[in-house]
């Protein structure tokens, strides 16, 4: 399709459909203008694009974090979702294998994925090691790997995910990438889970970051998602149907705006000990290892791991066993009828919402840096978050999202109770601190118009 033709459709009552599904009523007269302004753009600057008489467009979403805080990298259950926000892209195939990519924002990328003798050059460059280059380059050789013969495209794309803010725009971009060699050269026939693979191998191997499956997971394949990550080679990914505002409650992240600068040796500490827990019983992670078996030995174990590390272990095997529980009440909720059933189930989902909150909060401890005790943001708005919502008698619920230390909390917030506690929390943080998601049905896909 031409990019006239993709304008057409993309301004008929049809893309109106289209934009709905994927963002709601509410923004798809934002997203429909978004999409026309990077398919206008290409034409205007042909040296970086080339020719775009076949234009396709992809998408790949955001997500966050329902239950299994800092879960996954032990092995252990989480519940995520995709949101509305999310990394597009316009996209023309070249029959060479150059890939250009630019998104407002960022640096241009233009890389080849061949040497200068022609030969495939898709080995992992220590100068591209935390660029986007090396997620092209590390997504490319995956799909070689699988036997697709990948050939380059030239991209405009768009990133509406929030920075800092604990939604994985890096995973969304990861996953776009993906999804772009997958429709244009793999024939769709790679999975959510496989793309997410890929995404996850070029992030860690290519990229330089060691990372779990859990964001790629969610943002390929869409709607809620319960992962089960006792083999992490072939992880159990169920998809969910849930929709918190259809139950009058608006699911929000507050963010902080606390420095994420530093943080690396506290992120890296969480998965470090408690494998060190693991250790103690000889296995390398706390899902091959019983609660009670730590409960008992715990008086020689924190001699060699140290208090911390303990808790730490504690609140994995919690928080996996809580993930799960969550993941069953929301297939539960999709399964009934009655509203007031539905609604004595959302309010036992919202407190297994506090109860993960609490124990991040107490027994993870990722509140705060404690290298950086002055710095208290997520505590701070937790604490307030928690005095709204008794004060007023709300059913609510908030807790830490993410990777914690910085960052950013996420909220259920009954929709009458939304305009005052939006107020509270901007009045803390800054104007627009709030966002409030919408859990988006579809994950990574090729955005098609008949």
């Amino acid at each position: 399709m031409t990019n006239n033709d993709f304008l057409k459709k993309i301004l008929s009552n049809e893309g109106t459909a289209v934009f709905e599904s994927l963002y709601g009523s509410e923004m798809a007269e934002t997203e429909r203008q978004r999409y026309a302004r990077l398919i206008e753009e290409m034409p205007k600057d042909t040296g970086f694009f080339g020719p775009c008489n076949d234009v396709h467009i992809f998408s790949a979403p955001g997500r966050t974090e329902l239950g299994g805080n800092h879960t996954d990298h032990n092995r252990g259950r989480v519940l995520a979702a995709s949101i509305q926000m999310d990394a597009v892209a316009v996209v023309a195939p070249r029959s060479d294998r150059q890939v250009f990519f630019r998104s407002a924002g960022f640096p241009d990328v233009q890389i080849n994925l061949d040497d200068k003798d022609g030969k495939p050059d898709l080995a992992p460059k220590p100068e591209e090691t935390g660029t986007t280059d090396s997620l092209v380059r590390g997504i490319a050789a995956e799909f070689t790997r699988q036997g697709v013969d990948v050939r380059g495209f030239s991209a405009n794309a768009s990133n509406t995910v929030l920075n800092g803010s604990g939604l994985s725009s890096s995973a969304a971009v990861e996953v776009l990438i993906a999804k772009i060699f997958d429709g244009l050269y793999g024939g769709d026939r790679f999975s959510a889970v496989e793309l997410a693979k890929m995404s996850q191998k070029a992030e860690n191997v290519y990229f330089g970051k060691p990372c779990g499956l859990m964001d790629q997971a969610a943002s390929a394949s869409g709607g809620a998602v319960a992962i089960d990550f006792a083999d992490p080679a072939a992880p159990l990914v169920r998809q969910i149907t849930f929709d918190p505002l259809s139950l009058g409650f608006a699911l929000c992240v507050v963010h902080t705006r606390g420095s994420h600068a530093d943080l690396t040796p506290d992120y890296a500490a969480i998965p470090q000990e408690m494998q060190a827990v693991a250790g103690y019983f000889g296995k390398s992670y706390l899902r091959e290892v019983d609660l009670s078996h730590v409960v008992s030995a715990a008086s020689e174990i924190r001699k060699t791991t140290g208090d911390r590390a303990l808790l730490r272990a504690i609140h994995f095997f919690n928080e996996d066993n809580r993930a799960g529980v969550m993941a069953a009440l929301l297939e539960e909720l999709a399964s009934v009828e009655s509203l007031a059933v539905k609604q004595e189930i959302m309010g036992r989902f919202l407190d297994l919402v506090n109860e993960s909150g609490d124990s991040s909060w107490k027994l993870l401890q990722n509140i705060y840096s404690p290298r950086d005790i002055a710095a208290q943001e997520i505590a701070l708005a937790l604490a307030v978050s928690n005095e709204f919502f008794h004060s007023r008698g709300l059913q609510a619920a908030c807790r830490v999202h993410g990777g914690g230390f910085a960052g950013t909390i996420q909220a259920y917030v009954p929709a009458g109770a939304l305009d005052d506690y939006r107020a509270c929390m901007e009045t803390l943080f800054g104007t627009g601190a709030l966002t409030v998601l919408r859990i988006r049905p579809v994950g990574a896909v090729e955005v098609k118009f008949r």
